[in-house]
This record gives structure tokens, sequence and C-alpha cells, in this order.
């Protein structure tokens, strides 16, 4: 049986591969290092835990991921999110260990309302997609045996995100506005973390860049919606457009991913994000 080293294993996507360990892990020994364990931004740090613990892969969760705070934290941002993801590469290719490293659609920045695929060429519009960007190419740069997956509107029953935020308004006000004139996918922490843990029990080799959201599309006010509806919330839900909503950083108007790599090479299905965020909710 293999070591699997778990980053940033106190968030959302590392408290979600624990939900599902014991019963999908194959028999494999997951550690989960929190930054108080390992600061992966310190090479010493990383060479020590590798040493240690000598993992067959390494699992990348931690991440900065405060969108707006990154506008004006560009040196942290960039230090968490590119130099550290570097870092690990480094230390992976030095002890061959594979890479799996979880990204952002927040790489792309505007595109054609057209499903974005793996291959499309990423612009991002804020100091968030473009430190995430950066940590992908300097992957690339420093070893061959890695899975990048780009994720969208990750939401899960564990830390703070936007269902548990949409829950907390829904029992505190009678009104709330939410933006409808951004598109995606909502998806669930642990459905991700289940396809990272099939990644590793099947030893897999087909490394590259894959996206991976739950099935579907709709705006953050319709997701709004379902989830208001499932938890049984009375609330006057109003569509507004994103300028009444103004940001530090730029959201994308229209993230939708592409999923056909990634259920063609691995063979799998991917839960509609409706059906996913029942399950969820039913947790929670």
């Amino acid at each position: 049986m293999k070591n699997i080293l778990v980053t940033g294993g106190n968030g959302q996507l590392g408290q979600s591969i624990q939900s599902l360990e014991k019963e999908l892990g194959n028999g494999n020994t997951y550690i989960y290092l929190d930054a108080d364990k390992l600061d992966i931004t310190n090479e010493e740090q990383i060479e020590a835990a590798v040493n240690e613990y000598k993992p067959a892969f390494i699992v990348n969760c931690a991440a900065y991921t405060a969108v707006d705070k990154a506008e004006t934290e560009n040196d942290l941002a960039y230090a968490i999110n590119a130099k550290a993801a570097e870092n690990l590469a480094k230390a992976c290719k030095a002890h061959n260990i594979r890479l799996i490293h979880v990204s952002t659609d927040f790489v792309f920045g505007e595109t054609a309302p057209l499903p974005l695929t793996e291959d499309m060429e990423a612009r991002p519009t804020g100091v968030y997609g473009a430190t995430k960007l950066a940590g992908e190419e300097l992957i690339r740069q420093n070893m061959d045996e890695y899975f990048i997956i780009r994720t969208s509107w990750l939401y899960s029953e564990f830390q703070h995100n936007f269902l548990k935020t949409m829950i907390r308004l829904g029992n505190e006000r009678d009104e709330l506005s939410v933006v409808y004139d951004q598109t995606g996918t909502p998806t669930y922490a642990v459905d991700l973390a289940g396809f990272i843990i099939y990644i590793v029990s099947s030893a897999s080799t087909d490394y590259g860049v894959y996206h991976y959201s739950n099935e579907g599309v709709t705006s953050w006010y319709d997701f709004a919606y379902e989830i208001f509806k499932l938890s049984s919330i009375k609330i006057n839900l109003k569509p507004i457009t994103s300028d009444k909503f103004p940001t530090p950083a730029k959201r994308p108007n229209y993230s939708v991913m592409s999923k056909d790599k990634v259920k063609e090479t691995f063979g799998i299905t991917i839960n509609h994000w409706t059906d996913s965020l029942a399950n969820c909710i039913k947790k929670l």
C-alpha cells in the first residue's frame, strides 16, 4: 500500500477526501498536512515531509483562494499558488512522486460562451487566476508525471463556501440579491475528492490537464434559488447584474468547462449539479 500526502488537509477539499478515504481509499494511507504542519512555500519543509512520509502521490489542495484580497496581496497569492506549486513539482521530480494539483476555472478570463476545453488559451483577468495559471506552468516546466485538475464553484458541507453562506443569510434575512449574469457549474467537493482518490487508486499514467466540475449549467442566482428550495428556506431572492455588485476582482461571465476529456480518458460518469447539491444538503 502507498502513502498519499495531502496538502491543505484541513481545507474544504482535504476534508472531502478524508470523508471518502475509508470507503474508496483502497487501503492506501492518506496523510493530511495543513499549513501549520507543512508550509509549501518552504522548500526545506517539503523535503523533510517527503523524507518522513515517502509518498507515492502528493495531492496539492492548498491554495490562496481569497479572490478579491488577492488584488492587493499579490505577493502572498503568488507565493502560495505559484512558487509553492513549483516547490512541490521539484520535490516530486527529485523523489519520483506523482503530483495531483488542483487549479481553477479562473485561469480563463473573458471567453466566448462555449464550453472551456483544456487546450484553450488561458487569459486570466485577475491576480488569483494569474497566480493559479503561473502555478500550472511551473509544474509543467519542472516535471512530467502530474495531473492538473481545474474545477469551479466548489462547495461542500465543510469549511466556508457559497452554499453555507446562502443558508446562513437565508436564515438571517427576508430578502437577498444574487447576480444572474455569471454562468458556470457548481462542483460538490466530495465528488471531486472521489475522482482524485480514483486517480490514486487506479495508478493512472494518463498525465496532463483535466477539467472537472459537476454536469449542467447555471447562474449564481439559480444556484442560490436551488439551495433555498432544497433547504426549505423562504426568502425574497432577487436577480441582479454584476455591475450592481462590484468586486475588486472581475469574475468570468462564462466559465462552463467541458468534461469530455476527463470522462473519455477515465471512463467516469459525473453527477448533475442539482443531484449533488441535494446530496450535500441532506448531509447538512
